[in-house]
């Protein structure tokens, strides 16, 4: 499962601050690693410069094997917040795809 960190122009992106993000979606991601081919993590600051409640949104697009992909989103206050939101609402969809594929 690789994944993919994208930033826009009002957060800053580096290898140190994704790490524990990384660690967070390997984490909770770990038991559908098998079914995820890539997933494509982007973080963007909603109203720029402006101060605002839940302007951080984390859109997390996977990519699956065999099917095609899923995307969720998540607002929160700050970044770690937002994708542990959005790993939180892929997780339950994984749950609601894969295990639908098997009882089929």
């Amino acid at each position: 499962m690789t994944i993919q960190f994208n930033t826009d122009k009002n957060i800053t992106g580096s290898q140190e601050r994704s790490a524990p993000l990384i660690e967070l979606l390997t984490a909770d991601l770990n038991r559908f690693s098998k079914h995820i081919t890539r997933l494509e993590v982007h973080l963007s600051d909603e109203n720029g410069h402006k101060e605002g409640q839940n302007d951080i949104r984390c859109l997390i697009e996977a990519r699956l094997e065999g099917r095609q992909p899923i995307a969720v989103s998540n607002d929160a206050n700050e970044g770690f917040l937002a994708v542990r939101g959005a790993s939180e609402k892929l997780k339950n969809a994984l749950e609601t795809v894969i295990g639908r594929a098997r009882s089929h």
